[in-house]
């Protein structure tokens, strides 16, 4: 993604996304996974051969694990390409460009209220007492206040997502209105270069988390304004999602795929992290992208908060609830069980035992 700087509306932007996408997929998707060459009759048979996703730079998803570790053959991934951006990498499933993308739960809600055909069917990743985001001022910074944001800019990775929600649920619970909010500027600059930009004074506040605020940390001369674990606690703030028609068209492709991935979340929450670490950097190094993969030695936890990313209620009525108190959605007009299931999830009687 290019670095470039954005004072507007972060829903109208998103709304233009939304529609084009929307657009594409009207228009005619890209051809499905390959499709795989089994006995009809065989219940269990997998209806494709493989999975086409968008990954990241320097880190390893939780499908890539799930490959790694050879729990999701006999199907296999398709990389097409990198993305910084979760409304980018959904918005990919809606087009038909791949068959499963990942984002922040508002974001979702926000292409779901845009009546996109996806639903989240796992969450993987989220905010605990190890894995979260900071909005960090330089030390000498004069800001130290919501109110001292006014007319400041903040680096976040893309808009109308985690970090924007975040920022914006900060500045409204410090009793700034709406005309002082609108003046506070996201910035769209790349996580890898964001600590750079701040210490440039080429922004005044930026959204670092996981590796690169340890990494950052570790540099010392900044200090966290806010946190997002200050205003939410412990909670799963992301979800996968598939399209309805591959879901239907796909059950047992789906239910792979998700029983997989809640394996890989289990093995890396309950795997000591040095082991973790040594096998994400392991699957870097096999995939021969040509990437740095100094910052995986940071990594800390998964930040999922529900048993094999297992989906609760609250992960989506929080930005439900969010939006319309914005004014971006009807009261009643999204309701959270019905944009996600967890009908796949292998651990959803562990979970409704609780």
């Amino acid at each position: 993604m290019k670095t470039y700087f954005a004072k507007k509306s972060a829903l109208s932007a998103f709304a233009l996304i939304i529609a084009s996408s929307l657009v594409l997929s009207g228009c005619g998707a890209k051809t499905t996974s390959t499709t795989a060459s089994a006995n009809p009759s065989d219940k269990e048979a997998l209806e494709v051969t493989e999975l086409r996703y968008q990954g990241s730079v320097g880190s390893v998803s939780f499908p890539e694990l799930t490959e790694d570790l050879g729990y999701l053959a006999p199907l296999k991934l398709k990389f097409i390409g990198n993305t910084i951006s979760g409304p980018q990498d959904i918005q990919s499933v809606v087009t038909g460009d791949t068959d499963f993308g990942g984002a922040f739960n508002g974001a979702i809600v926000k292409l779901l209220a845009a009546k996109a055909p996806i639903k989240s069917v796992i969450s993987y990743y989220g905010v605990d007492d190890q894995t979260w985001t900071g909005y960090y001022v330089l030390d000498d910074s004069p800001i130290k206040s919501a109110k001292d944001l006014i007319g400041k800019k903040i680096a976040v990775n893309t808009l109308g997502a985690h970090h924007e929600f975040v920022i914006k649920e900060y500045l409204h619970r410090a009793g700034l209105t709406k005309e002082e909010i609108d003046q506070v500027t996201l910035v769209v600059v790349p996580p890898v270069t964001t600590e750079q930009t701040l210490r440039a004074k080429q922004i005044d506040v930026a959204a670092l988390g996981g590796i690169l605020r340890d990494k950052a940390e570790e540099r010392g001369g900044i200090h966290p304004l806010f946190k997002d674990k200050d205003l939410f606690g412990t909670f799963s703030a992301g979800s996968y999602v598939l399209t309805n028609k591959f879901i239907k068209n796909n059950p047992n492709a789906s239910r792979k795929f998700v029983e997989a991935t809640a394996k890989a979340i289990e093995w890396a929450r309950t795997t000591p992290k040095d082991e973790v670490v040594a096998r994400f950097e392991s699957i870097i190094e096999k995939r021969g992208r040509k990437e740095d993969a100094a910052a995986i030695k940071f990594w800390k936890s998964t930040g999922v908060a529900g048993k094999g990313g297992y989906i609760e209620d609250k992960e989506f009525q929080t930005w439900i609830d969010w939006l319309v108190k914005e004014g971006n959605l009807k009261e009643g007009e999204l309701q959270a069980k019905d944009l996600y299931t967890n009908e796949f999830n292998p651990y959803k009687n562990d979970a409704d035992a609780k």
